[in-house]
């Protein structure tokens, strides 16, 4: 394929993803607030629930969830927001939004906003030109490779493979034949050892790289041993990788240009701050520790 994701966009997709576990977060705190202006859809001593947020809520709820948008619903949601919204109201009175704990989680609450309205900003914002757009297409269309048709006879020695070279040698019009009868690939076993078109890099290396050097009508006159076994290869055909048009993948192109940009602007900012981490040895060592034990905890054995 011509787009490929290419670049590990950390910084940026870890800001996106904030939406998936903080945004429920922002939605409670600006209904609490009343934060959002128009239409009320209740209010709890005062407070307005806003129609706006009531109409999120109920979007979030069928793409998540399927839940039917319906009256009943609707005053369900209400009620839980309602509640929710009494019981912030009493904590508030008890003063728990000034202990340390909870003062913690809502300044990390209000970041996390934030930073995702700073992405979201960005990226409303800065578009891709259409000439860079067209230039990142002509860089990547100009690396793609190759594809191949081949056949292949999959054997388990390599003195099998000799012998099928060796009749192969005299006779190359037996190649389906004897994939049918030697071969050990049940994929393309029935079908005369053809694997059809495909890309020599998805192939184990040995594969692959014997496949590209044969001219097209000849056969590996030594076998090429895998992890597999040994093959004996014959090549059918080649051709350019096929490349969709621009326009086809222009906006694959604009994002990953977007996410590039973005990751550039988060690397600058990073680079130009003045950032001193002063966690104790003791717990980063400790962290290393917890981070060594993990594979093992899911079940793998640990690195050593």
């Amino acid at each position: 394929m011509l787009i490929k994701s290419r670049v590990v966009i950390g910084s940026a997709i870890a800001l996106l993803a904030l939406s998936a576990c903080t945004q429920k977060e922002g939605d409670k705190s600006a209904a609490a607030a009343g934060a959002d202006k128009g239409p009320v859809a209740a209010t709890v001593n005062g407070t307005p629930i806003s129609q706006k947020r009531l109409d999120q809520i109920m979007q979030q709820q069928a793409l998540q969830q399927g839940m039917p948008d319906n009256a009943e619903t609707r005053k369900m949601v209400i009620d839980n927001l309602a509640m929710q919204l009494l019981v912030s109201q009493e904590a508030a009175t008890k003063g728990l939004d000034k202990t340390p704990e909870v003062a913690d989680q809502i300044e990390m609450t209000r970041q996390n906003i934030l930073a995702q309205a700073f992405v979201q900003d960005y990226i409303k914002n800065t578009k891709p030109t259409d000439e860079a757009i067209k230039a990142e297409y002509d860089k990547v269309a100009a690396q793609s490779g190759k594809q191949y048709e081949a056949r292949h006879i999959l054997v388990k020695t390599e003195d099998e493979a000799k012998d099928i070279i060796a009749k192969l040698k005299k006779d190359p019009k037996q190649f389906e034949a004897l994939a049918k009868s030697k071969s050990m690939d049940p994929g393309s076993k029935d079908k005369g050892g053809d694997l059809g078109w495909f890309d020599p890099r998805g192939m184990v290396p040995e594969f692959g790289a014997a496949v590209a050097k044969l001219e097209k009508g000849k056969f590996t006159e030594e076998p090429v041993k895998s992890q597999f076994g040994y093959h004996v290869i014959m090549l059918e055909d080649s051709r350019p990788e096929p490349v969709p048009a621009l326009e086809e993948v222009k906006p694959k192109i604009a994002q990953q240009l977007q996410q590039q940009s973005l990751k550039k602007l988060l690397d600058d900012m990073k680079a130009k701050a003045k950032i001193e981490i002063t966690a104790p040895a003791a717990a980063a060592g400790a962290a290393s520790a917890s981070a060594a034990s993990a594979p093992a905890a899911l079940g793998e054995p640990a690195k050593k």
